[in-house]
């Protein structure tokens, strides 16, 4: 089979190599349809790592993926892939917490490979049949919706709240549109990205702005009082520092961009006075279901995708999102 495997910073290569073998019990061979390119994998190919996970051996990347099952209980069909395999055995993981297992296992992330590749196996459980209105490429995207929604989660959003979104890449869209439909009054972003703004516009947002001019504009729409939460996904002290402006006194801020570095910085001395709520966004948390019926009434993913390369173009699409250019960049694997 073909696969991209990551060896170093910028050396992703594609080459064949052999197949997965048969499917043990519980588990499901499945042939990769689509694979969307998340911020997360650009660190990986850009900086060489995440904080303090670096490359230690060539990897498969690639978490963002649907397939056709070939074998198991979905044999036929089309599925999205949770590409995350917790213990189910561990403390956090008894008590609903699969997010946060210590030990999980992520599809392109440390010895386990990803879905960058024609064929792989991966549990049964973590499979979700795809309805028939939506794509291949809608079903890779329903990760990034995953992880939005467990944003909006995480912030703790209330009916007829205002709601600044820091960093209108695809999740940061998303949460917009997850936002909106979880009862938010208004939906404000910052991003630096003119065509992002835009696209931020398309999809929902009520005012977009540079974060040069953000929190001022914020806080000039709220009459001086801020938002009521934050969902930061830059990833930047620049971001968070906008976020700390932007809220209200007794906001809530929910961090989800991912930082090059293991450190974050903020201001604490407006954060203190604030009396601020920061809150982690680890991941997603069991969002398929939502995230599917969300797709299927209305959240249009398909929209996002602004290109599309073959898996032998792997190398090309991984340039080509980190020129961040586009929206959402997306591999076409197999048709299964």
């Amino acid at each position: 089979m073909i696969a991209a495997r990551l060896h170093a910073v910028g050396d992703l290569r594609v080459a064949t190599e052999d197949g997965p073998g048969d499917a043990p019990p519980g588990w499901s061979l499945l042939a990769v349809t689509s694979v969307g390119i998340c911020g997360s994998d650009l660190h990986w190919f850009t900086d060489g790592g995440i904080g303090e996970n670096r490359i230690e051996h060539p990897v498969v990347p690639g978490h963002e993926f649907a397939a056709r099952a070939l074998t198991g209980p979905y044999t036929g069909r089309r599925v999205a892939v949770d590409p995350a395999i917790p213990c189910r055995t561990c403390e956090l993981c008894l008590a609903g917490h699969h997010n946060l297992c210590p030990t999980v296992q992520f599809a392109g992330h440390g010895t386990l490979d990803g879905a960058l590749q024609e064929y792989l196996v991966w549990p049964d459980r973590l499979l979700h049949p795809l309805p028939d209105e939506l794509s291949d490429d809608a079903g890779a995207l329903l990760e990034p919706l995953g992880v939005a929604i467990h944003a909006v989660d995480v912030s703790h959003l209330r009916p007829g709240a205002d709601v600044l979104v820091v960093g209108a890449g695809p999740i940061g869209v998303l949460a917009v549109q997850v936002a909106l439909r979880a009862g938010a009054s208004r939906v404000f972003v910052t991003e630096p990205l003119l065509h992002r703004r835009a696209t931020a516009l398309r999809h929902g947002a009520h005012a977009v702005w540079s974060p040069a001019d953000g929190a001022a504009e914020i806080l000039g729409a709220t009459g001086g009082r801020g938002v009521d939460v934050v969902i930061e996904l830059a990833g930047t002290d620049a971001g968070i520092a906008t976020a700390v402006a932007a809220v209200r006194p007794g906001g809530r801020v929910a961090l989800a961009g991912i930082p090059s570095e293991d450190q974050s910085s903020f201001p604490a001395a407006a954060a203190r006075r604030k009396g601020l709520t920061f809150a982690m966004v680890r991941r997603m948390k069991d969002t398929y279901p939502r995230a599917i019926a969300l797709a299927a009434d209305g959240v249009d993913l398909d929209a996002l995708v602004t290109g599309r390369h073959r898996l032998d173009q792997a190398d090309e699409a991984f340039r080509a999102a980190a020129q961040r250019q586009g929206d959402k960049v997306v591999v076409a694997v197999s048709a299964g």
